[in-house]
């Protein structure tokens, strides 16, 4: 059997480090996740204008995360914290090919700041940094290592990501400062932290259109392979 080819937006750093020019990246465990899963992990440059392209090529998109935010501007937002730090290129490009596959019904995964711009294509808004709107909030940038768990999130039922896991209760690493505020019909809620941060959102009626705030990638959680694995299964 052919392996569905799965789209892995890639992150782009400026000069140094790695390379005197312009260069991408993307963690490793992100495609082995994929491959493990039995899917074939293809990362994707940043090209809004060939976007339809791509998604001919892919049966499948996981929208990766990254250290930096969505433009407020595109969710409706006239002040910007100052903790926001933009990609501007990487969003115009994760905008176009994340909109195409959902008009596709191709299967989407959106994972940490993947699940905050999925939201924002379909139509929601995001609180731009958590200290300053949620009241006694968890450390949802963890102290301790990202392959480790930071809090816990209780799964909502009767939705896809409950399906999925069989949990009511899943261990999760954390490592973001911004979140989902509000979604727009039709998407639903499907986990939230004891603070009340939105923690998972996906669209029913669609084959798989999901978003986790945190890494199921690092696999700490048993639900998190069941993920990629009815994410590959919804791609093949």
């Amino acid at each position: 059997m052919n392996k569905p080819v799965i789209g892995i937006t890639l992150d782009s750093e400026q000069p140094g480090g790695y390379s005197k020019f312009p260069w991408y990246a993307v963690r490793e465990n992100y495609c082995d996740a994929v491959a493990d899963a039995g899917g074939l992990p293809v990362p994707l440059p940043h090209q809004p204008e060939i976007a339809d392209t791509y998604l001919n090529m892919i049966d499948g998109l996981v929208i990766t995360g990254g250290a930096f935010d969505v433009d407020p501007v595109l969710f409706g937002d006239k002040t910007r914290h100052k903790t926001v730090v933009t990609k501007d290129r990487r969003t115009d490009f994760e905008l176009a090919v994340t909109k195409g596959a959902i008009d596709q019904d191709m299967p989407v995964l959106g994972i940490c700041g993947g699940q905050q711009l999925l939201n924002v294509v379909l139509g929601g808004t995001l609180i731009q940094h958590i200290p300053d709107e949620i009241e006694n909030a968890l450390a949802h940038e963890q102290p301790n290592p990202r392959d480790e768990p930071g809090h816990d999130i209780t799964v909502e039922t009767n939705t896809l990501l409950h399906q999925i896991t069989g949990a009511k209760k899943m261990s999760v690493n954390s490592a973001h400062h911004q979140a989902v505020k509000t979604i727009a019909d039709p998407a639903i809620i499907n986990a939230t932290a004891p603070d009340g941060v939105i923690e998972g959102i996906e669209l029913p009626g669609k084959r798989f259109c999901l978003g986790v705030q945190w890494h199921p990638e690092f696999s700490i959680d048993p639900g998190d392979r069941r993920i990629f694995d009815a994410f590959i299964d919804a791609a093949t």
